[in-house]
């Protein structure tokens, strides 16, 4: 086998220690990974799946779960019981810690993808035995099961969007959850994930989790039909009104500071807010506040560059930078959630409908970014827009090999040579395929997926002159092929 051999496939092969034992596994197709809502309607296959998951042993689960794929179960039917399963059995409160079973379903499917036919399983695989640690855990702390809804309380459907906004800023349980099953039964998917986005993004407890658990929900029901989302609902408004302290609407936390507001402040900008133009000094300017201003400075910030005649993009490519270089700052899961989030805040002002709503969210992302960076001891350090690409970098397979076997004992070279990369027209695919192969091989914690799911969907996303920084600044918390294997993938291979 010739060297040139071995470097042109060294991000589908060797150095990435070979997915081989998914052979035996029948390929997942990208077409019959999308979006089909008519896949899963409590058909009776799909029953004692869930269950299966549920009630199978952690040791045995994977073994039972590739026995069904060999026997015919799609992808689409796997990533549906997994998200029914985890709903149905582990408590959203924290928003996070084991709940994170939950919120990674949509960054596996994401990941899976994204990956090539003859790698589709490991990360829904990986998100499997995920869900099984976590309800352990959640047996372990009382064995958490949602309950049926209280019928004799639930609204009727021209009441249930009223109904739901009285129990969300009261932060009234009961009132919340009927309102939820009622908003489900309507079906209007749009006013209700609208309602869901304002609340998701109205505080910062849990760092970022409640507006994350809103995007990763919503894609998902996109996937499994609107008819599986009433549990989903419930869960995710007694999720979105978790807190450890007095009733919010009672106190005043700095939690609930920036939401209270921004809802006044999003009043300020011009009727034609989401027009204007893209300047790279605009983002520039947002960048500079990003750093040093508090969260009211920030969000006053953007109402003046909007009304200045800036669109939202530079603004949210100042956002994405900033998420980007706390990371780079002080790599950490505070700084990690500054990118997941500002993943999901994007996500939801792209897909709301209501005008509010979505200038809400861009003033709560940019309020929110000071506070991440204040939480994580990130104020000083290197700055994204300044770090400089090593020199003599080609732009070939073999500098993305140099960045990934090199990434985990220098994370800061790692993104000089990104960087270098980049600018000398390597193709940024080809990075991001080696990343996300990584984390199937060597990712071992839910922020993996989850990051590199973010990381993956945001750069596109950026106006082009910021797209090669970003990515490189992802090292920080990207995998490199130095690294071990998890534990799963050897589970995995013995398991087919």
């Amino acid at each position: 086998m010739s060297g040139d051999f071995t470097r042109r496939d060294f991000i589908g092969t060797g150095a990435f220690g070979g997915l081989g034992f998914l052979a035996g596994l029948p390929r997942v197709s990208a077409q019959e990974a999308k979006v089909d809502p008519s896949i899963v309607r409590f058909r009776p296959e799909i029953e004692p799946l869930v269950r299966l998951l549920e009630d199978t042993p952690r040791e045995r689960l994977l073994e039972e779960v590739g026995a069904k794929i060999k026997a015919g179960t799609t992808h689409r039917e796997i990533v549906a019981a997994l998200l029914l399963a985890g709903i149905r059995n582990i408590q959203p409160r924290p928003v996070g810690f084991k709940f994170h079973a939950v919120l990674v379903v949509n960054s596996a499917h994401i990941a899976s993808l994204n990956a090539p036919d003859s790698d589709r399983w490991l990360p829904v695989f990986w998100a499997l035995d995920q869900f099984k640690s976590s309800q352990d855990r959640d047996k372990q702390s009382g064995d958490w099961t949602m309950e049926s809804v209280f019928e004799p309380a639930v609204p009727a459907s021209d009441r249930a969007a009223a109904a739901f906004t009285m129990g969300m800023d009261s932060w009234d349980v009961s009132c919340a959850d009927t309102a939820a099953a009622a908003l489900a039964r309507g079906g209007d998917t749009q006013a209700a994930f609208d309602l869901f986005c304002r609340y998701g993004a109205r505080d910062y407890r849990d760092i970022g989790h409640k507006a994350i658990y809103v995007a990763n929900s919503w894609r998902l029901l996109h996937l499994i039909g609107w008819q599986h989302a009433e549990p989903v609902l419930r869960s995710l408004s007694y999720a979105l009104l978790a807190h450890d302290e007095a009733n919010p609407a009672e106190s005043d936390e700095l939690a609930d500071r920036p939401g209270r507001k921004n809802l006044e402040r999003l009043k300020e900008l011009r009727a034609t807010w989401n027009g204007g133009e893209n300047r790279p000094e605009v983002a520039a300017d947002m960048l500079a506040t990003l750093r040093t201003g508090t969260w009211d400075e920030t969000s006053a910030k953007v109402v003046q560059l909007i009304n200045a005649g800036a669109s939202p993009q530079p603004i949210w490519d100042a956002m994405f930078h900033a998420a980007a270089e706390l990371l780079m700052r002080q790599p950490g899961i505070v700084a990690l959630h500054a990118s997941t989030t500002t993943n999901a805040l994007h996500y939801a002002f792209h897909h709301a409908a209501n005008d509010e709503t979505r200038r809400f969210l861009m003033l709560q992302n940019a309020s929110f970014l000071p506070l991440f960076r204040d939480d994580a001891g990130a104020k000083e350090g290197p700055q994204i827009d300044t770090f400089e690409p090593v020199s003599g970098i080609k732009p070939g397979p073999e500098a993305v090999e140099e960045i990934f076997s090199g990434l985990m004992g220098d994370r800061p070279l790692a993104a000089r040579r990104t960087l270098a990369y980049l600018d000398a027209g390597g193709d940024p695919k080809a990075f991001v395929d080696a990343a996300q192969r990584l984390i199937y091989m060597k990712g071992t914690d839910s922020h993996d997926y989850k990051f590199s799911g973010a990381v993956i969907e945001d750069w596109q996303t950026l106006s082009p002159a910021f797209r090669h920084r970003f990515l490189a600044a992802s090292v920080h918390w990207l995998k490199g092929s130095s690294a071990p294997d998890s534990t799963l993938v050897a589970r995995t291979r013995a398991a087919l």
